[in-house]
């Protein structure tokens, strides 16, 4: 009976040893398994992480990402993604064509010499403007000011034309226009800073935001592929039709700034005048052999502009 128990006893014990090994094979075929997926599935990982950081590696920034990035026009344009800039009455006869590029020292020139004599013309209904903001003296000098003025202008014309003209205006002031070298307009601080002296731009906190964000970057992008239009590739540069507009130099002598800007003002409307007809009132005024020149003594024998300084009547 003794016997017998004890054989009993050896093969359930048998058994349980039997069914503990197969039990443990299994655990480790398991684990075996987990791990080969594991590693399958960190390779994977590995793969697809380096393919992304290949893929965005590759990817544009800056800049050349604003091109793909969505439109947004501002109000206020017309033409293929709104880049016809035409501000004037609507029942105004004929357009005159500005080119100008916000970096450009000559072009700032001509807005604080000349500006108020286009805005009146303007205001008066004499011609609409078209205005094309080239953006090239980033390429040529490096930075990105010129394009980041450009979409801070979009976000004024997006207020109203009055704010795009004031704000161009204001940018393009004595007080603020840097050293074209100076790539001060690529930071959002300081165009918000020059924004502060128009009124409709000022504590205005949907075009402080889109300065901020960039929101007409697309669209300066369109606005910067424009180069060329009319094989214009300087600034400033007027166009009536597909026919240049040509000011005279002012004469590079030793004068104020003031009487600078009075001859070079002079210049302009002579321009214009040849081109558009005398202004309404004015038949007849400024044809003498004198008109558009000015003593050479400044106020007080101030010094002014020298030979080889910029002058606006020449294209950038």
């Amino acid at each position: 009976m003794s016997n017998r128990n004890s054989q009993t006893s050896k093969t359930a014990a048998r058994e349980r040893i039997r069914a503990e090994r197969e039990r443990q094979k299994k655990k480790e075929k398991l684990r075996r398994q987990l791990v080969v997926a594991g590693v399958v599935i960190g390779a994977l990982a590995l793969a697809g992480g380096i393919g992304f950081a290949v893929m965005k590696a590759n990817e544009p920034t800056g800049w050349e990402a604003a091109k793909e990035a969505e439109l947004v026009a501002p109000a206020h344009t017309q033409g293929k993604n709104g880049t016809e800039i035409l501000i004037g009455d609507k029942n105004a006869k004929e357009t005159l064509e500005v080119f100008e590029d916000v970096r450009c020292p000559a072009c700032a020139a001509f807005e604080q010499s000349s500006g108020k004599a286009l805005l009146k013309d303007i205001e008066d209904g004499r011609y609409k403007v078209r205005f094309t903001m080239y953006t090239f003296i980033d390429g040529m000098s490096g930075g990105e000011g010129s394009k980041n003025a450009l979409s801070a202008l979009g976000a004024a014309l997006n207020v109203s034309p009055e704010a795009f003209l004031k704000y161009k205006a204001a940018l393009y002031s004595a007080k603020y226009h840097p050293d074209e070298r100076e790539d001060l307009y690529a930071k959002d601080s300081e165009l918000l800073k020059v924004a502060g002296e128009v009124p409709e731009l000022k504590n205005n906190k949907a075009f402080a935001t889109a300065v901020k964000k960039g929101t007409y970057d697309r669209w300066t992008m369109d606005m910067t592929a424009l180069f060329g239009r009319k094989g214009v590739k300087g600034t400033p540069n007027f166009r009536h039709g597909d026919k240049k507009l040509v000011m005279a130099p002012v004469p590079q002598r030793q004068m104020t700034q003031a009487q600078y800007n009075q001859l070079a003002e002079a210049n302009f409307k002579k321009m214009i005048d040849k081109e558009f007809g005398p202004a309404k009132g004015t038949a007849g005024q400024g044809s003498g052999k004198d008109s558009g020149k000015s003593d050479s003594k400044g106020e007080g024998g101030a010094k002014g502009i020298r030979e080889g300084e910029k002058d606006p009547s020449g294209a950038h």
